[in-house]
């Protein structure tokens, strides 16, 4: 049945939406569709592009921090270019009297403590991360031997197989701290996933047909097995944020910038545009060297994974 009244066309209907009342026809509403598109198009392209390059930033940073040797020969590099930079600013320039030196004196004084502040809570940062570390290592070990014992409870069959699983587990778990070759770990850690999905396996087979409390004592220190280690997983992946590493870059360049620039003319030779580069990219490395779990001199042995080793392996 057609309506009564007349249908309004599609022309009259654009010409009532915003800005399409002066378009005229269906080309030219077309046009701006098409003009939409591309736009938005042009806009994800962009967006696109900025996650790239954000990605990429990240990735060389990321390689960056992960070599703390690396670390320490860009800082020394960047900052030394840094003081010679400020100096080359200063040159030309009539000599400061001493009521500008004072003033440039308190604001490098500021910038200083500033850096000092800085490297001093991003070290209190990777401590704790390391302590966190070492604390989910020696939670690891006590989950293991728990398990280790509680599997007497199991009939004999079910026992020695969930044990020796446990000791297989374990070299592995060792190795995953004394390791360092990326390839070799990545074995690592793909025989441990395997041992984990046999180890629960292992103790589902009781648990399923005796369904008792000791089975399900049994389950639940499995279970704290294999938690344990995604605990330390998380531990190891927790590093200092990148933004604290570039916030620190960007004060310890504006400090050297300054110590260039307030520097006497005669003072700018020598080793003296070393000092502080050697003693901030020290303090960088030790952060670095502490924040690399599996790659510098400071890493977190595996003390009691190993003497759980010696004492449940049989000699």
């Amino acid at each position: 049945m057609r309506p009564e009244g007349n249908v309004p066309s599609l022309r009259s209907v654009l010409h009532l939406l915003p800005g399409v009342g002066e378009l005229t026809g269906l080309s030219s509403a077309s046009s701006l569709i098409r003009a939409g598109r591309t736009q938005t198009n042009k806009k994800c392209l962009t967006t696109h592009s900025d996650v790239q390059y954000r990605l990429l930033r990240a990735a060389y940073m990321t390689f960056l921090v992960n070599h703390p040797v690396l670390v320490f020969v860009v800082t020394v590099a960047v900052l030394a270019a840094s003081a010679r930079f400020g100096a080359a600013l200063r040159k030309g320039r009539d000599d400061m009297d001493e009521k500008e030196r004072a003033d440039y004196g308190i604001i490098l004084a500021a910038i200083l403590t500033l850096l000092g502040l800085i490297i001093g809570f991003t070290f209190s940062m990777a401590s704790t991360r390391y302590d966190q570390r070492k604390n989910y290592e020696e939670e690891e070990a006590n989950a293991i031997g728990t398990e280790y014992v509680r599997a007497d409870l199991l009939p004999a069959a079910n026992a020695e197989k969930i044990r020796e699983l446990l000791r297989s587990y374990l070299d592995q778990r060792i190795l995953f701290y004394t390791t360092t070759s990326g390839d070799k770990l990545r074995q690592v850690t793909a025989t441990t996933a395997k041992l984990q999905s046999e180890l629960w396996d292992a103790v589902k087979t009781p648990a399923s047909t005796g369904r008792s409390a000791v089975e399900a004592l049994t389950v639940s220190g499995m279970n704290d097995v294999l938690n344990s280690q995604g605990y330390t997983q998380a531990a190891w992946r927790n590093r200092i944020p990148l933004a604290a590493w570039a916030l620190m870059c960007v004060i310890a360049i504006c400090c050297n910038v300054m110590i260039g620039y307030y520097m006497r003319p005669t003072d700018n030779k020598g080793i003296r545009f070393l000092v502080m580069p050697i003693i901030v990219a020290i303090s960088f490395l030790l952060i670095a060297d502490i924040d690399s779990p599996g790659r510098g001199i400071i890493r977190v042995q595996p003390q009691n994974l190993i003497s759980l080793a010696d004492s449940i392996n049989p000699h």
